[in-house]
């Protein structure tokens, strides 16, 4: 294959650069493509009027070995301006991407179909938001003279009645009427039924009755104390006096880089037992805040009637977890989150949804016709390895109540923002199954994308950005789409920011597959800068996924059955507890330090938590006791959890210090598979890791962007982190002006500016800043100012 310089790659529609020449392989994986930035990239942002002119530094990895040939690549990309500058023609983001070239046809139907949609909606309720409010006229409402008003989506049923305690179930006492649309309606005088009460709706079809529990339901439970009980709807009305008075509804403002906790608030306690919201909000929310974290991210907060599904299969999408407390016990935990200065992040499951028919939305599926249900029919309606259902996203109703979730949880309850869960399912026909994704963009942009799904996912992210700005939304996409995280109004899907899934999965790869001197720099560099330059990350190296049961954490990888009976501080260290130790910090480090513009740990594992994570369920006698968080682990000074929690704590204090996160300078200069070391820089820190399990280098002598004084801010190896403290982090390096070859794997590349030496010992990574020379005048006054 001939050589081609980036610049030619860039201008004959090749924008995808394939960092340092990495291939990112494998069922339901992805390699990303456009908008592809080389991580020895040094990218920097101007603004102008109309469009922000973005440059980036590239170089194509392609050729054999002479100096890599590197270039810098312009491109304008369109700018916000109104909340109304919409495309004209959807092709906007082919200037930024040519390879979108090939697929202007599919994104011009793409655009087409979504313009047409929102257009119907608006002409038919005036605006997406006020559609979107369709959470205020379905299911229970009340009229200002306290009028109960119950509406239900029900064109396949005959007969309709509302039904309960307030009525002794008695399915002749509350009939409903049918508007020529399928909607079914009764009124009630005020009071007649009480808060707190069971209610169901009796669906009568084809001479035969079914109980069904409304859809949108704000609060369903189980009955106390019967074993295999189904669900009831509850009528949640409490009194003024019982209602959760909020202090602080409207959460911070958006940060510069989310740093978010994944948790979960069942499996919270360190007791073997499902906890509440409100011992959550009380016990575990000071410790993430404390922790340096900005965002929580709540798995499990819709109801579910499978505790071990995660949350994920969702039976009443507008009902908090009755496990975990009531609603007002649910405004409780964000109102606390949001006056400790946490931003709320929850679940949001619209790929699928329980199969369950007598306590979920499924039940309103009768056999009738595609068009009068909320999913799909046959397969196109079920997902055969989740054993849920599918929605149909163009039908009327699917997208009101889908839209009305999104906008619900906001106006409702406070939230700050969504992960969107299993959207590679909704993006494709094919769901992601069994599929190779490569990089093609004929696997994004054609026949096996769910073009309907596609247009409801601008639809929701066109929603809550232009009603809330603040609002933060997450996609966890296994496949890279591109466009997934643009803008809705240049064409984008919409997302903020997409989960960098492939690097917790890389590393579980090495923790199963690599000896320590077989871990390749040059692999991991690629790994974790294999992302669109476009397109926000948030890189993570364990989520929840990781650590379910069949696999385990990342520290019980590293550690294993040694954590047992080692974890002692108050005897000898093993030779495995502390190549684990250094691990897990320098894995973390390098993650949040290239990975992303954002990041992400789950509830525990900032600390190392052991073994895995297991629902109480037949097969493990329903035991909580894997189902939970062993914060006595993390508290006990005499272990060595603690040390893993500090290095988490100050890592994120850096972040949050030098918001090396959200500058756009990233530029790796060194990745040697010989040595085990990798340098860079991200935004005005420089990071140095040594993966060598023995050596020692003192004096190593790296590349460095500018002239001047550095002094390091973090060292892995200090004793607070359960290090040897090596590093002297009062000693000050001077640069020298002498220009040294660094080389990423077996490309050369061009010399930094400068050099400085370095002591880098086996198993640490060191971060330095450069001292500004306003330190230097304020360090001589307070010299002078001694001497006086």
């Amino acid at each position: 294959m001939p050589t081609l310089t980036t610049q030619k790659i860039l201008s004959e529609g090749g924008s995808r650069v394939v960092v340092f020449g990495a291939r990112r392989k494998g069922g339901h994986r992805r390699k990303i493509g456009a908008f592809g930035v080389s991580c020895g990239s040094n990218r920097s942002n101007r603004k102008k009027r109309e469009t922000r002119r973005t440059t980036f530094e590239t170089s194509s990895m392609e050729g054999k070995r002479g100096r890599t040939p590197s270039t810098m690549a312009t491109v304008d990309v369109a700018v916000e301006n109104e909340e109304n500058d919409y495309s004209k023609d959807g092709l906007d983001l082919v200037n930024t991407d040519p390879m979108l070239e090939q697929h202007k046809g599919h994104l011009q139907y793409r655009w087409e179909k979504f313009r047409e949609v929102k257009k119907a909606i608006e002409n038919a309720s005036g605006s997406l938001s006020e559609f979107a409010d369709g959470y205020k006229e379905y299911g229970f409402s009340k009229k200002k003279d306290g009028t109960i008003v119950y509406k239900e989506w029900m064109p396949a049923c005959n007969h309709a009645a509302l039904v309960g305690d307030f009525n002794g179930w008695n399915g002749e006492a509350t009939p409903m009427q049918r508007d020529a649309f399928g909607n079914w309606t009764c009124e009630l005088p005020a009071g007649t039924i009480p808060h707190d009460s069971r209610v169901k709706v009796r669906l009568f079809k084809d001479g035969g009755h079914v109980d069904r529990i409304p859809a949108y339901i704000r609060y369903a439970r189980v009955p106390p104390n019967e074993m295999g009980a189904k669900y009831d709807g509850i009528y949640w009305d409490p009194p003024k006096e019982k209602q959760h008075e909020w202090k602080f509804k409207k959460g911070p403002k958006k940060p510069s880089a989310p740093i978010i906790y994944e948790a979960h608030v069942g499996m919270s306690s360190n007791d073997s037992k499902v906890s509440t919201y409100r011992e959550f909000a009380d016990t575990v929310l000071p410790r993430i805040k404390g922790g340096g974290y900005n965002s929580v991210q709540l798995m499990a907060v819709m109801e579910h009637a499978y505790y071990g599904s995660f949350g994920y299969h969702v039976t009443n999408f507008f009902g908090v977890s009755s496990r975990s407390g009531t609603p007002e016990d649910f405004k409780y935990l964000v109102d606390k989150a949001h006056e400790l200065g946490l931003r709320v992040i929850i679940d949001v499951i619209h790929s699928h949804a329980s199969k369950n028919t007598e306590d979920g939305l499924a039940g309103f599926d009768v056999g009738q016709k595609a068009e009068d249900s909320y999913f799909d029919i046959g397969e196109k309606g079920y997902h055969y390895l989740w054993d849920s259902r599918l929605f149909k996203y163009d039908n009327w109703e699917t997208r009101r109540l889908l839209l009305s979730n999104a906008k619900y949880w906001i106006e409702e309850y406070g939230v700050d923002g969504y992960r969107f869960d299993g959207v590679t399912s909704m993006l494709y026909h094919h769901h992601g199954l069994n599929m190779e994704f490569t990089g093609n963009y004929e696997e994004y942009l054609g026949m096996n994308t769910n073009v309907d799904a596609v247009v409801y996912l601008m639809l929701v992210n066109d929603m809550l950005h232009s009603n809330y700005p603040e609002v933060e939304v997450f996609a966890e996409d296994v496949s890279g789409m591109p466009t997934l995280c643009r803008h809705v109004r240049e064409n984008g899907v919409g997302f903020d920011a997409r989960l960098a899934m492939s690097i917790p999965d890389f590393w579980m790869k090495y923790f199963k597959t690599r000896k320590d001197e077989d871990w390749g720099m040059h692999e991991i560099i690629s790994t974790l800068c294999n992302r669109r330059y476009s397109e926000k990350a948030i890189a993570y190296v364990e989520s929840h996924d990781q650590s379910i049961v069949g696999d385990k954490t990342t520290a019980f990888w590293l550690m294993d059955a040694e954590m047992y009976g080692h974890m002692s501080a108050t005897q000898p260290i093993t030779p495995i507890i502390e190549r684990g130790i250094a691990l897990h910090k320098m894995l973390r480090l390098i993650t949040i330090g290239l990975g992303g513009e954002g990041y992400l740990a789950f509830m525990g594992n900032e600390f190392g938590h052991p073994e895995w994570v297991d629902f109480p369920r037949e097969g493990n006698n329903w035991s909580h006791d894997h189902c939970r968080r062993r914060w006595d682990l993390a508290d006990a000074e005499h272990l060595r959890y603690k040390d893993m929690k500090n290095f988490d704590r100050e890592m994120l204090n850096i972040e949050d210090g030098f918001k090396f996160l959200s500058n756009p300078h990233q530029h790796v200069s060194t990745a040697d598979d010989n040595r085990k070391i990798i340098v860079f820089e991200r935004g005005d820190l420089l990071f140095v890791f040594n993966f060598n399990p023995t050596q020692d280098y003192e004096g190593l002598e790296i590349g460095v962007p500018k002239p001047g004084k550095y002094v390091c801010v973090l060292d892995t190896d200090e004793g607070q982190f359960g290090g040897h403290n090596r590093v002297d982090k009062g000693t000050e390096h001077f640069t020298s002006p002498t220009k040294i070859e660094s080389w990423v794997g077996p490309y050369p590349q061009e010399p930094r500016e400068c050099s400085m030496k370095v002591l880098s010992c086996a198993r640490t990574a060191q971060v330095y800043r450069r001292v500004h020379e306003s330190e230097f005048a304020e360090e001589g006054d307070a010299a002078a100012a001694v001497a006086r």
